[in-house]
């Protein structure tokens, strides 16, 4: 039994493997030399030492390129490996709380989610109800509301808080658009220096009346002498009234 062999869609076709009779052929630097017969095509590119590269295979006639096929076949795969490099996976991390959850694991469970949404990651937050708790479901989205109020501007509810069975679920996403918004401000706060204190005009008149030396008005020194040292508390003597 003969096995048929396909030629995968993906490869191009270079040189004698090219099966057109004629083709539009392009040169190295892009220019269009108009259709030609596949052997004076050929002959081209084997006068230029390069390939014959079969870059649109359905056109009518196919377009054909002058190249360098190796060069060409690096290029593409640096080109498909910085694409993948830069592509982000996004995935789906899960916290779970309970609807008693104390302050410490609280906060140590919302910092982890911060950090998944920080990486660019969805959160699903679960609220476990057990035994009777399931009929106080208000417990619970009072938790996820806690969650969403203390992670603030780095998240945004995606799915509203629902009850699946007997536990509650919420879905968070990374708000990317806040955090843009966010860092902007941090980067504009730094170079807005301190308000200028405006100096303070003391006119010559205010030397007169104003502090002494020891920064007590002259008219309370005044007044201080003319007061007895017992803290001004006079009693007249039986002979001078």
């Amino acid at each position: 039994m003969c096995r048929i062999v396909t030629e995968a869609t993906n490869e191009h076709r270079i040189n004698d493997r090219i099966r057109a009779r004629e083709v539009r052929l392009v040169d190295p630097d892009g220019q269009q030399l108009g259709i030609k017969p596949l052997p004076e095509a050929l002959a081209i590119a084997r006068d230029l030492d390069l390939d014959l590269v079969e870059v649109a295979p359905m056109a009518n006639p196919p377009v054909c390129r002058i190249m360098d096929f190796g060069k060409f076949k690096f290029d593409e795969a640096q080109r498909a490996k910085e694409s993948r490099r830069k592509a982000v996976h996004v995935g789906i991390k899960e916290m779970k709380y309970r609807p008693k959850i104390g302050p410490g694991d609280f906060d140590t469970k919302t910092r982890q989610v911060a950090k998944f949404l920080n990486e660019g990651h969805k959160v699903k937050l679960t609220i476990m109800f057990r035994g009777r708790e399931v009929f106080h479901p208000e417990q619970g989205k009072r938790i996820l509301d806690r969650v969403a109020e203390t992670l603030g501007d780095a998240a945004k509810i995606e799915f509203e808080p629902r009850l699946d069975g007997r536990n509650m679920v919420m879905v968070l996403a990374p708000d990317k658009r806040a955090r843009q918004s966010a860092a902007a401000r941090a980067t504009r706060q730094p170079s807005e220096g301190p308000a200028a204190v405006a100096p303070v005009v003391t006119s010559p008149d205010a030397s007169a009346s104003g502090p002494g030396s020891d920064g007590i008005p002259a008219e309370v020194h005044e007044e201080g002498a003319e007061q007895p040292a017992d803290g001004g508390n006079t009693t007249a003597a039986p002979g001078e009234e």
